[in-house]
């Protein structure tokens, strides 16, 4: 007998798609270094596909030291200079600076709170916000919750954190479960 199971749409058939739905997305995530890796990535996917992003993100984290906020904050401009010149990345000089720029508040924020998880958590009061969508058309693009965090963010200083990127951010690391009611990741994520 087999089982057949629904998913969330989105992740279309592609395999690392389908790997990064079934494994990672809405999944409560509180590793700092994760935390960071996915706000920069979702800050490089302002306007491509997410896609696009999963495709080029082994190459990402080799290009940004594993994403190690301490060394990426002593990027000069000889070193976005030659990420410029990096066809395996997303090549855009605003989003490189701001990638320099959020190492330096990501690491205040961590002295600040102690840890970069207990600050972006809070905008969700510590705790996933369930949502129960029927549809995908359903999900919104921003929310009351992600206006609050990006007007947040901007005033401590980070880039390419507005309204929808942050939605997309909580999206990916469970701080709300948006995967649609009859996927089979939707309880499982609520359970973890």
């Amino acid at each position: 007998m087999s089982t057949t199971f629904s998913r969330c749409s989105w992740c279309g058939f592609d395999p690392l798609y389908i790997k990064y739905h079934d494994n990672e997305w809405g999944v409560p995530l509180h590793d700092d270094s994760l935390l960071f890796e996915f706000l920069i990535l979702e800050g490089f996917q302002a306007g491509l596909s997410w896609l696009t992003i999963l495709k080029k993100r082994e190459a990402f984290r080799k290009a940004f030291n594993g994403f190690n906020a301490y060394e990426i904050i002593r990027f000069d401009e000889s070193k976005i200079e030659r990420l410029m010149q990096n066809s395996t990345i997303i090549r855009n000089r605003a989003k490189i600076s701001a990638t320099v720029q959020n190492a330096r508040c990501f690491l205040e924020i961590k002295e600040h709170f102690d840890s970069f998880d207990r600050y972006i958590w809070q905008f969700v009061e510590g705790r996933p916000m369930v949502n129960r969508w029927k549809s995908e058309d359903q999900i919104p693009t921003k929310t009351v919750e992600s206006e609050k965090m990006s007007r947040d963010m901007r005033s401590k200083g980070f880039k390419f954190v507005g309204p929808t990127i942050c939605y997309a951010f909580m999206q990916a690391t469970g701080l709300v479960n948006d995967h649609i009611t009859a996927c089979f990741r939707y309880r499982e994520v609520d359970d973890s």
